[in-house]
């Protein structure tokens, strides 16, 4: 299929709700001809954390304006649309259902075909949106719900290598803000703690080094850093400061050292299939962080191998990654009908064993 496409995609996995329209021709740079989000951190800000039934609501009240809000931006009606794409899972089943319902309306109202895109997927072709890359390459996406390392083989060809067996960083972020008092989302708030501190005063651990492969951690480092603070409230009373911004900067350093080890392990991995253009492409909200980023460029640099990190606006949840993972299924005819149903847990790669576990519902991750 070598026309122009105009795709539509629609996000409402997590806590922003999004769309946005992306124009592809073979040949050219993909154009993102307009990008709408609404992010909820007002809304759940008091809690902590993402209340699930508050932002399927939100979701739902907000959905047709951004879609109108996108239009509206890249100066074009539905009917201009070649499909529609939409995120139908993993993610909280109330956002993604209001997504995928969303979706079907439109496709239906002017039949234009449905793509289900798995949001995972979204944030894996990310990079071929931004810099078009070739295939095989590897992939870290690292966020508030999800850590893995993924070899990108194809559109819909993904090799798990590793990932969390607990905690993502970007929760353990969250709540190591929570723990220091500090404001949300954690991560941008425990950075610029860390910026003041002194990583050296706590040590905290670094799980999962012990073994060779790619696998990680961070719910002990969370409950470390717990203990640590208890300790200091037992003996002060209160935390400082400099309590504070060193916990902050104890902590960081930890998931930092932890990445750049792993990430190490899985660039040996996927440099045995000796690829053409090697490249190691992150994304997630997590990579927005200075010292992580920093780390992984390192083990790039050491490896000869391109680093490749997306502008943070399509790192973090968006309606451009969905609708260019849209576009690229249905160039390879990977294309959805009415009955496309919305999916709490979706696997990328559908043959390696769940890391998380499973359920009634399938496998987590």
């Amino acid at each position: 299929m070598a026309k122009q496409l105009t795709v539509l995609g629609i996000e409402s996995s997590c806590d922003d709700t999004a769309a946005a329209v992306v124009r592809h021709t073979p040949g050219s740079s993909p154009e993102i001809l307009s990008q709408v989000v609404v992010s909820q951190d007002e809304l759940h800000k008091n809690f902590g954390g993402v209340v699930p039934e508050i932002a399927a609501r939100a979701h739902t009240e907000k959905l047709d304006y951004c879609v109108a809000d996108a239009f509206n931006e890249a100066a074009i009606n539905l009917p201009d649309l070649d499909a529609i794409a939409v995120t139908s899972g993993p993610g909280l089943i109330g956002g993604v259902l209001s997504g995928v319902m969303c979706a079907k309306g439109l496709s239906a109202a002017a039949n234009k075909p449905l793509i289900g895109v798995n949001h995972l997927a979204g944030h894996a072709l990310t990079p071929r949106l931004t810099n078009q890359i070739e295939f095989p390459y590897l992939m870290l996406l690292v966020s508030g719900g999800h850590c893995q390392f993924l070899i990108v083989h194809d559109v819909d060809r993904f090799q798990r290598l590793g990932g969390t067996i607990d905690d993502a960083p970007g929760e353990a972020f969250d709540k190591t803000a929570r723990l220091l008092g500090l404001g949300q989302p954690g991560g941008p708030h425990v950075e610029a703690a860390a910026l003041k501190g002194d990583p050296a005063r706590f040590r905290f651990p670094r799980p999962l080094l012990d073994r060779p492969d790619c696998d990680m951690s961070f719910s002990g480092l969370k409950t470390a850093l717990l203990r640590a603070r208890e300790a200091i409230l037992a003996k002060k009373g209160g935390l400082t400061r400099k309590d504070q911004a060193d916990l902050a900067a104890g902590f960081q350093q930890a998931v930092t050292a932890v990445l750049l080890e792993k990430s190490r392990r899985a660039l040996k991995i996927y440099l045995e299939l000796n690829p053409v253009k090697p490249v190691f492409a992150v994304a997630g909200g997590v990579s927005a962080n200075q010292d992580i980023r920093a780390a992984l460029e390192t083990v790039c640099a050491e490896s000869g191998v391109d680093f490749i990190a997306p502008p943070l606006s399509l790192c973090t949840d968006n309606g451009a990654m969905i609708a260019w993972a849209g576009l690229e299924r249905y160039r390879r005819g990977l294309i959805d009908d009415l009955s496309l149903s919305a999916r709490p847990r979706w696997p990328l790669d559908q043959t390696s064993p769940a890391m998380l576990g499973s359920g009634k519902k399938g496998a987590k991750a």
